[in-house]
């Protein structure tokens, strides 16, 4: 592995954990979309798992909200882990490029909309079936592009979680959506030795990265982190789907 290539990997993830530390999330959507532009982007989610998986669990347990955070979630993961099974070979069927583009409108419109004021609201008593929804159709996206924020990350505004709350509650979630997406990568044979050293490079940048982002986020009022929060939704959306874009018409 040329050392150019590992100093580029060490910077990409650590912007993508400075993401992660600053609003809980964006940690694969950064890196897959900055390592898709110089690989497939199956090969690249090679590379972003196993960070992911590492990182999602240390979220997973700062804070004080995991019991709940289970009991109401419990729902929308197993539908996640049901829809990666099924949505298994999508990343490396002939289409899987384009699911990114449509995936970065995605973000983008649920952003657009969130910073109009418009609020979405899941009543307690509809949370599970709901989330068993909308857990199967995130499992066939993550499947797809391996990325798993939409529309997971909207449910769980939507059932009242706010800033730290939903900051463990995204480590809670992404930990069981990451762990099933190795199996699918393991399946594939995508999950080598030869991802072993720039995986060793990019857990070290996500992790310097996010400590650099909780630090940043712990000074932030409730409205200010909703804003950026949104914000970061926009910019990453945009970026996804631009960086998508321009693979596909870099390939014809």
């Amino acid at each position: 592995m040329a050392e150019p290539f590992l100093i580029i990997i060490a910077a990409v993830f650590l912007l993508a954990g400075f993401v992660k530390g600053v609003i809980g999330l964006g940690l694969p959507t950064v890196a897959m979309g900055l390592l898709a532009v110089s690989m497939p982007p199956a090969h690249a989610l090679a590379i972003v798992i196993v960070p992911a998986i590492v990182t999602n669990i240390w979220q997973t347990f700062v804070g004080p909200y995991l019991r709940d955070i289970i009991r109401r979630l419990w729902t929308l993961m197993v539908g996640t882990i049901i829809g990666i099974w099924f949505g298994a070979g999508l990343l490396t069927a002939p289409y899987a490029h384009y699911g990114p583009i449509v995936l970065g409108i995605l973000l983008v419109i649920y952003a657009v909309i969130g910073l109009s004021k418009f609020n979405f609201h899941v009543a307690a008593r509809n949370e599970e079936w709901i989330g068993g929804i909308v857990g199967l159709v995130t499992g066939v996206v993550s499947a797809a592009t391996g990325v798993q924020v939409i529309p997971s990350m909207p449910f769980m505004q939507a059932i009242g979680m706010e800033k730290d709350e939903l900051v463990q509650a995204l480590g809670v979630f992404f930990t069981v959506a990451t762990v099933s997406l190795a199996f699918n990568l393991t399946s594939a044979g995508l999950l080598t030795a030869a991802t072993a050293l720039p995986g060793a490079v990019a857990m070290a940048g996500s992790f310097a990265g996010m400590f650099i982002g909780q630090a940043v986020r712990s000074r932030l009022e409730p409205e200010a982190f909703r804003r950026w929060f949104l914000i970061a939704m926009i910019l990453l959306g945009i970026y996804l789907a631009g960086s998508a874009t321009y693979n596909v018409l870099a390939s014809k």
